[in-house]
């Protein structure tokens, strides 16, 4: 892997362990997914905004900069899965445990010396240490899945009425936590199923969900205004909108 595919990888990490729209760029002490503006940085951070890997939500003209905010997308998520071998995010968690383990007795005394200045920064610390383990946990149950080919997703000839199922139920187990709108598996899905269109998409949603391969849930807030209404399904008075496992 050549040293700008890393950068890139390690950005959308990032990007991954923390769901939401976040700092293109580092800027001082506010943190950003990209360290600097120049070089390998820059390079990687064009690379991602061109490919799709990221998407700009909003940007704030500060003086002479502009301060981009940006969110991962289905296509980010799929290139960092696609990048990792498992074997190399098994030795990833191999290391982060090694160091947890012989960091222990450090860590313990830091974690006092923040109790009694920095509580406040204490518990940000933690909180972002347990979104680093449960990200790095959601990459390991991917490449163990991977590994383990001979054990299907889908059960009962279901694969081939819908041949696209394992590759949804494996998007919805990766992705940020939180219940998935359809717009969003849809567009996941035409990476690698080009020809798929909405008809077969929903169709294939209903057979999934009457298996209980997946849960379809409903668009519950009448005050906000629904976006790419058309991916949308009736069921009776409900109006599914939302996919989970």
């Amino acid at each position: 892997m050549d040293k700008s595919t890393e950068v890139l990888l390690t950005a959308l990490k990032e990007a991954m362990a923390r769901p939401g729209e976040q700092r293109l760029f580092k800027s001082g002490k506010l943190p950003g997914l990209f360290p600097g503006r120049a070089g390998l940085h820059a390079a990687a951070a064009a690379q991602a905004l061109r490919d799709g890997l990221l998407e700009v939500s909003r940007a704030e003209t500060r003086g002479k900069s502009v301060v981009e905010w940006v969110t991962l997308t289905p296509r980010g998520v799929n290139f960092v899965h696609e990048q990792e071998s498992p074997v190399h995010v098994l030795r990833e968690l191999r290391r982060e445990l090694a160091i947890g383990r012989d960091g222990v007795p450090a860590w313990l005394a830091h974690m006092r010396q923040e109790l009694l200045s920095f509580g406040n920064r204490l518990a940000d610390d933690a909180q972002q240490y347990m979104r680093r383990l449960d990200s790095l946990s959601q990459r390991v149950e991917e490449a163990l899945r991977r590994a383990e080919a001979a054990a299907p997703a889908v059960s009962d000839g279901l694969a081939g009425a819908v041949p696209w199922a394992v590759d949804a139920l494996a998007y919805l187990e990766r992705r940020p936590p939180g219940d998935c709108p359809l717009p969003e598996l849809f567009a996941a899905l035409r990476e690698t199923h080009p020809d798929l269109t909405l008809n077969k998409y929903q169709d294939g949603l209903l057979r999934l969900h009457d298996r209980r391969a997946l849960r379809l849930l409903p668009f519950t807030d009448p005050a906000e205004r629904m976006p790419q209404p058309e991916h949308a399904m009736l069921d009776g008075a409900a109006v599914l909108y939302y996919a989970a496992r």
